[in-house]
C-alpha cells in the first residue's frame, strides 16, 4: 500500500508540473499577444486590459475543465474494463504531447507571432465588443495540453479535479498578465515574441518530463 505522505508529494509534484504547464502554455503568443493590440487600439486602461486577461483566461480554463471533467467520466468507464491503466493512458498522452511540440518545434523553427498594427487612430469596434470578442477567443479553445492531467486524477475525486482546475486557472492568468505587462510596461513586443517563440520547445520538454514522472512514480 502507498503511503500517504507519498502520495502527497506526487500529488503535489503534478500540481506545480500543471501550473508549469499552464504558464508555458500562456507565454504563446495567442495567449497575450491579442489583449497587447486590442488594448492600444482601444486606447483601454491597464486595469481593463488585465480585467479582459483574467475573464479570458478564467473562461478558457472553464472550457478546459468542461472537456476534462467528459475525459475522466470516459475514462472512469474505462477503467471498469481496463483496471490501473488510466496512469499510463495519461503518461502516454504527456509524452504524445511533448513530442508533437518538440517535433513541431524541430520542423518549423523558432516562430513568430504575426498581428496587425499596434498603432491605430481610432477605436475600430465598441469597447463591450472588443472585450468580449477577446473573451470567446479563449473560450472556444481549451487546453489541450493541459487535459491529459484530469485523465491521470480521473479516480482521485472533486477535490484533487477542482485543485487541479484552479493551480491551471492561476498557471494561465499569471502567465497571460505577466507578457501582458511587460509589453504595456515598455518592452518591444518583437523581443517577448522572440523568448515566445521557443514556448513549443520548452512545452514539450515540460511535458515530456510530467509524462515520466507519472511513469516513475506508479504504485
Amino acid at each position: 500500500m502507498t503511503p500517504p505522505a507519498f502520495e502527497q508529494t506526487v500529488l503535489l509534484s503534478l500540481l506545480g508540473g500543471g501550473f508549469a504547464t499552464a504558464f508555458l502554455h500562456a507565454a504563446l503568443p495567442t495567449h497575450w499577444l491579442p489583449f497587447v493590440l486590442v488594448g492600444r487600439a482601444q486606447r483601454w486602461s491597464l486595469p481593463r486590459v488585465l480585467a479582459a486577461v483574467a475573464t479570458a483566461g478564467l473562461a478558457h480554463i472553464a472550457t478546459t475543465a468542461f472537456v476534462g471533467g467528459l475525459i475522466v467520466l470516459a475514462g472512469l468507464a474505462l477503467d471498469q474494463w481496463i483496471a490501473g491503466l488510466l496512469p499510463y493512458l495519461s503518461a502516454t498522452l504527456l509524452l504524445a504531447f511533448g513530442g508533437f511540440y518538440l517535433l513541431r518545434a524541430a520542423i518549423r523553427g523558432p516562430q513568430t507571432a504575426i498581428g496587425p498594427q499596434l498603432e491605430m487612430t481610432e477605436p475600430a469596434v465598441s469597447h463591450t465588443a472588443a472585450f468580449l470578442g477577446l473573451v470567446v477567443v479563449m473560450a472556444i479553445s481549451p487546453g489541450e495540453v493541459l487535459l491529459p492531467f484530469y485523465l491521470n486524477q480521473a479516480q482521485q475525486g472533486l477535490a484533487v479535479l477542482g485543485a487541479l482546475t484552479a493551480v491551471f486557472a492561476a498557471g494561465t492568468v499569471a502567465g497571460m498578465a505577466l507578457f501582458t505587462l511587460l509589453a504595456r510596461a515598455g518592452w518591444s513586443v518583437l523581443r517577448l515574441e522572440r523568448w515566445a517563440r521557443y514556448e513549443g520547445a520548452v512545452l514539450g520538454l515540460a511535458l515530456i518530463a510530467i509524462g515520466l514522472l507519472v511513469v516513475l512514480y506508479q504504485p
